[in-house]
């Protein structure tokens, strides 16, 4: 994507969606973190239908500790890896509350020592609870980077470091919201709406089919 192209791109998905958000539905930095914490490898519906029955019954380390791991697995047993994945939030939660008086650290070492969490999720969280411009690339964003010609990248972590580079500062802290639902809902793996696309005409891709 040319450089002069990248400004347009962004200021026409913000004119599109003002003040984008993660799709995950939360109530505090913790329940954030637990959330994107049980997303890997599923979708934000299937984690809200979970966490939906979890948070009202436990929704601090505390709580969750005091479920006790059976008593967590049976509320997210609908989500894929469900035993891994309470494995990793009661250690959390265990490390939360010996080393961070229950709360959640604000720095990306303090976040990747946690169990389950890494790079991606703590950019997560740096970004949508701290409001830090960092960017969190899953596959949406892997995808749309590299199919707009926005950020190139064999992997990840140089798809971020791309964008890092070339997204304009005033875009910067909510632009992975926006390529996130780019991806999902428009530019999407299999066939790309590239018909329904408002932003097409800066991209690299072709061809672009209606």
């Amino acid at each position: 994507m040319k450089k002069e192209f990248i400004e347009p791109f962004f200021a026409t998905l913000k004119a599109a969606n003002p003040q984008p958000n993660t799709e995950l539905e939360y109530t505090s930095v913790f329940e954030l973190l637990a959330a994107v914490l049980l997303s890997a490898q599923a979708t934000d519906v299937g984690v809200n239908k979970a966490t939906r029955r979890l948070f009202p019954v436990a929704n601090t380390p505390q709580k969750i500790l005091a479920l006790g791991l059976d008593g967590l697995e049976g509320y997210i047993k609908t989500i894929g890896l469900y035993r891994s994945k309470a494995n990793h939030l009661m250690e959390t939660c265990r490390i939360l509350v010996e080393q961070h008086g229950g709360e959640v650290p604000r720095t990306r070492e303090a976040l990747e020592a946690l169990p389950g969490v890494g790079r991606k999720t703590a950019n997560v969280v740096l970004n949508v609870a701290f409001g830090e411009p960092t960017m969190a690339v899953d596959t949406h964003i892997f995808r749309v980077g590299n199919r707009t010609g926005l950020a190139p990248g064999k992997t990840p972590y140089e798809v971020e470091m791309q964008l890092l580079k070339r997204v304009p500062a005033a875009y910067l802290v909510d632009a992975h919201h926006w390529l996130i639902l780019h991806g999902r809902y428009i530019c999407q793996a299999r066939k790309p709406l590239c018909g329904q696309c408002a932003v097409s005409r800066y991209c690299d891709f072709k061809p672009k089919t209606p």
